[in-house]
């Protein structure tokens, strides 16, 4: 059933009042995505600012404005185990550290949280017409048009102070926040993420004091199959761990 937590946030609530789980989604994803997960529950699946049937944010947000803004409408409740995907794995990370007031346990899937390996370099296509506006040879309308011609299918999809904020979200650095995690902490990854490598889950784990981590073979990034069956697994021990 779609509710109104509180302002403008929005989420589908299953079982009663009182919730025991906060489950956040992926990039482009809602609340939906949860559905099965969170199925006997007494959960929160909520549509984050920008997707599902939320407004857009009124300004390009990192994860830390969408933990605060959470964290405003959740006040006075909770706390709860929160299950992150994705980008909803990042909101995770900042609201355990900035509000542990909300959170008691942590599963996380398929969130890139640190990179393994250097960035990629833009395409040369890119650079090179970053150079000639520089040089006042190209309009910036050029650049930009460029810049979405190389960028992933999120960043092309995006549009607005959405795209503003996913260029600024997959720049954010995790590292301090995550050795910083003091709750029981699960990370369940798709051995075949092509999104979210398990190599940087790995390095993930090292740093959050006490985390467990579950490799999904043949898995990949989206929660459905094997994945959502250990996701689904993994947010039930850590709720009868709370109790």
């Amino acid at each position: 059933m779609l509710t109104v937590v509180a302002g403008d946030l929005l989420a589908d609530r299953t079982g009663r009042p009182g919730s025991d789980v906060l489950a956040l989604h992926g990039w482009a994803r809602s609340g939906a995505d949860f559905v099965r997960v969170v199925e006997g529950l007494d959960a929160l699946a909520v549509h984050l600012p920008g997707f599902g049937t939320t407004p857009e944010p009124p300004a390009a947000w990192g994860s830390v404005e969408y933990a605060d803004h959470l964290a405003d409408a959740l006040a006075g409740t909770g706390p709860y185990v929160v299950v992150g995907h994705s980008f909803g794995g990042r909101v995770a990370v900042r609201l355990a550290v900035r509000h542990p007031e909300l959170v008691r346990s942590l599963v996380i899937t398929g969130a890139p949280l640190v990179r393994a390996t250097r960035p990629p370099r833009p395409a040369l296509r890119v650079r090179l017409a970053k150079r000639l506006h520089a040089a006042h040879l190209l309009p910036a309308a050029v650049v930009e048009r460029a810049r979405k011609n190389a960028g992933s299918d999120d960043y092309r999809a995006a549009q607005g102070v959405m795209r503003d904020v996913f260029v600024r979200v997959v720049n954010e650095d995790y590292r301090d926040d995550l050795a910083a995690i003091a709750v029981p902490t699960t990370l369940v990854w798709g051995e075949l993420d092509d999104s979210a490598p398990v190599a940087g889950a790995r390095l993930a784990a090292e740093l959050i004091p006490g985390a467990r981590l579950e490799v999904v073979p043949g898995a990949g990034h989206l929660l459905s199959g094997d994945l959502e069956a250990r996701v689904t697994a993994a947010l039930h021990d850590q709720l009868e761990q709370s109790r």
